[in-house]
């Protein structure tokens, strides 16, 4: 068992933590032993406790729990980029919010990462044609999350979404990889137009709290999004935007905004 372990160390980093944090937590508190072994330490990779948690959260009385979680593993089979689009949001999270002390929370607690994993689900359903399916992911997660991604989204790895609360993403926003946004971000249309009318969002790309990116525009690599902005026109890359409506201020600030979370607009 030990050379086992030492195996799935090596390979595994992300989930060897986990489990880490997850038996030092029950050991701190007896009392969430239930819910930790329930969610972490009854399963044997990262993808199974993935599918408990999506199921144990989105499970109603017209869907079971034990039919989402094996929809959920078969996808996890059938597509490991899932499990790996998950490893880098967990990642993201740990590194860039200062709330966030082990990576055992995200999947505990908080819901930005857990309705982004939803979203992956619902996404991979909608490439295999079962949009029905698709659809009633994205209604429980506005349910029980406030999160509202449309599962035809296309959203990237590294993803930290901080406190969550009433994020929008339209049916044709493209998200690149290591975004970070704050909660009441809106990626929506200007009217309706049934085509491609939803923002794409390049790599590296900070939204502040409650900021509005409407319409068929681009926000470029590495740029800044202040809070409460509402913007209805290209951003260029590494520029600074604010305002209603939006207009640049000054550079980014940093090399990749998303990671550095600086908001502020000093430059």
């Amino acid at each position: 068992m030990a050379e086992k372990r030492a195996t799935v160390t090596e390979i595994e980093p992300v989930w060897d933590r986990i489990t880490r944090e997850a038996r030092q937590a029950v050991a701190d508190e007896p009392l969430m032993g239930g819910l930790i072994h329930a969610c972490v330490l009854h399963h044997r990779t990262l993808e199974k406790a993935l599918s408990y948690r999506f199921a144990a959260k989105l499970s109603s009385n017209e869907m079971s729990m034990v039919l989402l979680r094996e929809i959920a593993d078969e996808a996890y089979v059938d597509n490991p980029e899932l499990a790996e689009a998950a490893r880098a949001d967990i990642t993201a999270v740990l590194d860039r919010d200062p709330a966030c002390h082990r990576m055992l929370q995200p999947i505990l607690y908080f819901k930005g990462f857990q309705a982004m994993q939803a979203y992956r689900l619902g996404h991979y359903l909608w490439t295999q044609g079962r949009k029905e399916l698709s659809y009633f992911i994205q209604m429980r997660c506005s349910e029980v999350y406030g999160i509202d991604i449309h599962p035809g989204a296309r959203i990237g790895r590294g993803i930290m979404i901080d406190h969550a609360h009433s994020i929008v993403i339209g049916e044709t926003a493209v998200v690149g990889d290591n975004v970070s946004m704050l909660h009441s971000v809106t990626l929506g249309g200007t009217g309706k137009e049934d085509e491609d009318r939803h923002p794409k969002i390049a790599d590296g790309v900070l939204i502040g709290a409650g900021a509005k990116v409407l319409g068929n525009i681009k926000v470029g690599t590495c740029s800044r999004i202040a809070a409460g902005s509402v913007v209805l026109e290209d951003v260029p890359s590494n520029k600074t935007v604010a305002g209603v409506p939006a207009r640049i201020v000054g550079e980014a600030g940093c090399d990749c905004p998303s990671i550095n979370m600086d908001q502020r607009l000093i430059q």
